[in-house]
């Protein structure tokens, strides 16, 4: 189901990417996650377009693909998280709640005071957690 995670600074700048695929469609994943970030960047510019408002953190679906759907996620300072995912029909609240698990795991990592803010998140136990929210969420596709 969930294919991709990816936490991106406030600067556009990637901190945490993950894959849950195989390498093949790791290189798509990552184009797919950002070309998103400019369907995010036109939501939080120009918030009157059937877009959140802006003390709402949930963004929604961002970038259908034929196979992909991207769906977006914005904290208060600015470092947004994005899921890719295959399943078609996903119900919203469903996404809300693996944001906010999501959430509660980057709050965690960058809480660490060996963590340089704004710097890629490389901590072990962030990744095996992160990999643990996507499995409770939905079966990781292996292609």
């Amino acid at each position: 189901m969930i294919v991709c995670v990816a936490v991106v600074g406030h600067q556009n700048n990637p901190l945490y990417l993950q894959s849950f695929t195989e390498a093949d469609d790791a290189l798509k994943l990552h184009h797919i996650v950002h070309c998103s970030l400019d369907v995010v960047d036109e939501r939080v510019n120009n918030p009157k377009k059937s877009g959140p408002t802006l003390n709402e953190t949930f963004l929604g679906m961002l970038y259908p693909t034929e196979n992909y759907k991207v769906y977006g996620y914005l904290t208060n300072t600015k470092v947004k998280f994005l899921m890719v995912t295959t399943d078609l029909d996903v119900k919203d609240a469903d996404v809300r709640s693996f944001f906010r698990r999501f959430h509660a795991a980057y709050v965690d990592a960058v809480s660490n005071p060996f963590h340089v803010p704004g710097k890629k998140i490389t901590s072990k136990a962030f990744a095996e957690r992160v990999s643990g929210i996507v499995k409770s969420f939905g079966p990781v596709t292996t292609g």
